[in-house]
């Protein structure tokens, strides 16, 4: 009898066991066989270096991808490594069905998975390994101590509670090793962009381990008068208790500070009227600082070879405060009024989880269970002041000869609120092996949550609590040991922020997915692809308050919805070639809405994406090449016609290793220094690529 892979991996023992339950084998390994950081620099196997990972911890199972009703994208550290990336932002055109949202400058992350974007201003869910990572405003995701990014496509409410249909994006973090090693980088590139890398790792006892991630950056950009510097300080730790018990830490302080930057404005819908360069705020605004500080803990605990359990918690706070000045309206062609604000926003986030993970056998059929419980608080205050000047005292700018330096309005109060969320759950689990070729999966989850929100410039205060219910079935049938076929259906919730014409919290956004797949992986593992469909739908959507009475309130009745095509492949082709490709179709569009007209384009949502990374190894030497392509799409919310044209992107990479332990590299994006514009929120606020640039780096390896 076949025994299936889900079921070798659930009989491993001991500490690779233990590591597997919050990890993935990929951890598991790492801690069981001496390695030295990043296979990208230092030497090991082909393997090593392949594109292609087969599980994900994400899923909340030791099944490999390949035996599960659903399509994950996995980015490992090799491909983030081989193309340069210092942002999440950098590595989001790699998988499938992932297209870029206005990200105020690069101040945030923000980005939309299969035509759906969450939040309006922090972008669809983010976890950090499997805690939410973007509740509050938080700084774009810096990829120092990232060890792999897990793209779940479709809901993930069954698992994680509130999140859209598209799918929900895992970050998984570098851990420490028990074998003494480093890597020191320095980059400078184009624009006068400078950074600093040092990533260390070891043991300080039989039972402790360490590692610890530093990065410093201070930049220029191609944007005029526009600068950036960062710091970023990432400890971690791993404490071996027992052969049964591990404990691991994982902390993070970010600070980043650089303008509030709209983008560029289009003239009567036409961009390319002032060139991507020209910067449209005010210099002596000054920075915006965000500053953030995340603590995780937890413990893994084996009972034996078929049982464990973990406990976690997570603690993250986060400040955004400055002044920005902003367009808010162009007039003649060529003067832009702007508006001026202070922001100052301050935010906390205390999570705790506790989980189960075991495996028994009934009657013939395997079952893999895991159930869990977890409660939140989340709190926010945001306080801002604005000042819109009218004809009578205007803060303009002249768009074709911008003049710096005029007199600047002082913003006066605008809003001021506080916002607490708290949350409980729980959830079980159970995909089933019946046979050596189907596996079921089935689960639900059961949340209840509260909202409350108060006006804290006039006392008004609304709130709401709910109960939801999100469940969860997939079936793969496993036709050879190379090809699968997968069918999942999910449903979705995410509470709506704000308040009616009445004073009534709105309803939950609902959601519904449907998705069908087939898989291939090749029998060695080397590589493998996913071509999937899928259909989702959301309704409570907020919308207009079509009452005449009501105007300038919302109702939470819109609905919209997004189907498409995805095609991923990933891997190892030949000893030295790897290979990354993802292309998807999407159709995101409105259904119902008071304003919105039904057919309506979704904002930043292409048609057609693509891209292609292939790098090829000869002896020290490396060399690759990527491609980016982005669709048409409607530029404005209300898609009235106004788009950002289709764009495509070459990028070169070589790398050569001086010594075994010192490597060279460079990196040219943009190679033919393309304008094209990535993502925008209107007209006024549109967000150009970044002009070709070249950056070098100089990697030692200890």
């Amino acid at each position: 009898m076949r025994i299936g892979k889900a079921g070798r991996v659930l009989g491993l023992t001991g500490a690779g066991t233990l590591l597997g339950l919050g990890l993935g084998a990929a951890e598991a390994q790492a801690d069981s066989t001496p390695l030295r950081l990043q296979s990208s620099e230092i030497q090991g196997s082909q393997m090593t270096r392949s594109y292609y990972r087969n599980q994900a911890t994400g899923t909340r199972t030791d099944a490999p991808l390949h035996e599960t009703a659903q399509n994950v994208r996995v980015l490992g550290r090799q491909q983030i490594d081989d193309l340069g990336a210092l942002r999440l932002d950098q590595v989001l055109d790699q998988a499938s069905g992932v297209t870029r949202q206005h990200n105020f400058g690069g101040l945030w992350d923000n980005f939309a998975i299969r035509g759906f974007s969450g939040d309006e201003n922090t972008g669809a869910d983010i976890l950090r390994n499997g805690f939410a990572a973007n509740r509050g405003f938080n700084a774009s995701r810096d990829m120092a101590n990232v060890e792999h990014i897990e793209f779940l496509k479709g809901p993930a409410s069954a698992l994680y509670g509130r999140s859209d249909p598209g799918g929900t994006l895992n970050i998984v973090t570098k851990r420490p090793q028990w074998t003494p090693g480093g890597t020191a980088r320095l980059r400078y590139g184009s624009f006068d962009r400078e950074r600093a890398e040092l990533d260390v790792t070891g043991p300080v006892s039989d039972q402790l381990a360490y590692r610890l991630n530093l990065a410093a950056e201070d930049n220029d950009s191609f944007r005029d008068k526009v600068t950036s510097r960062r710091e970023f300080v990432a400890p971690a730790l791993t404490f071996r208790a027992s052969d049964q018990t591990l404990f691991l830490y994982d902390g993070e302080y970010l600070r980043h500070r650089t303008p509030l930057d709209r983008g560029v404005v289009a003239v009567n819908g036409r961009l390319g009227a002032v060139p991507v360069s020209r910067f449209l705020g005010e210099p002596a605004d000054g920075p915006i600082e965000i500053e953030n500080h995340t603590h995780q803990l937890s413990m893994e605990h084996t009972f034996n070879p078929d049982w464990r359990s973990r406990v976690a918690m997570s603690y993250k706070e986060g400040t955004l405060e400055g002044f920005s000045t902003e367009p808010s309206r162009l007039i003649d062609g060529q003067t832009l009024r702007r508006q001026r604000r202070f922001r100052d926003n301050e935010s906390t986030d205390y999570s705790f989880q506790a989980e189960l993970y075991g495996r028994l056998i009934t009657g013939g059929v395997v079952h893999n269970l895991v159930a869990g419980a977890d409660t939140y608080r989340f709190e926010i205050e945001q306080r801002m002041q604005r000042i819109n000047p009218t004809d009578g005292a205007p803060y303009q700018i002249d768009i074709f000869n911008p003049i710096y330096g005029q007199p600047q309005p002082q913003p006066g109060p605008n809003t001021h609120r506080f916002e607490r969320q708290k949350a409980y759950a729980f959830f079980v689990q159970n995909q089933m092996e019946l046979g050596d070729q189907w596996r079921l999966l089935g689960g639900v989850r059961f949340d209840n949550y509260r909202q409350s929100q108060l006006n804290l410039r006039n006392g008004a205060q609304t709130s709401q609590s709910a109960t939801e219910t999100s469940p969860r079935l997939g079936v793969v049938y496993l036709a050879t040991d190379q090809i699968s076929v997968y069918a999942n259906a999910s449903e979705s919730f995410r509470p709506n922020t704000g308040a009616d014409a009445g004073g009534r919290a709105f309803d939950p956004e609902q959601g519904r997915s449907y998705e069908v797949g087939t898989k291939y992986e090749t029998l060695d593992g080397r590589w493998g692809a996913t071509l999937a469909l899928f259909n989702a739908r959301k309704k409570n959507v907020v919308t207009a308050d079509p009452d005449p009475q009501n105007a300038g309130f919302s109702i939470a009745a819109g609905e919209v919805q997004s189907e498409g095509i995805e095609l991923d492949l990933s891997g190892q082709l030949t000893d030295g070639l790897r290979l990354s490709f993802a292309y998807a179709y999407i159709d995101a569009e409105v259904r119902r809405d008071n304003t919105l007209r039904e057919g309506a384009r979704l904002l930043n949502i292409p048609r057609h994406t693509a891209s292609a990374l292939a790098v090829q190894e000869i002896g020290s030497l490396g060399f690759g090449a990527g491609v980016n392509h982005v669709g048409r799409r409607s530029g404005d919310i209300p898609d009235s016609g106004f788009e950002l044209p289709a764009y495509t992107v070459v990028k070169l990479l070589g790398y050569y290793q001086l010594t075994p332990a010192a490597r060279l590299t460079v990196d040219v994006d943009n190679l033919f220094d393309r304008d094209h514009y990535v993502s925008s929120y209107s007209d006024l606020w549109v967000t150009p690529g970044t002009r070709r640039s070249i950056t070098g780096s100089l990697a030692y390896t200890f």
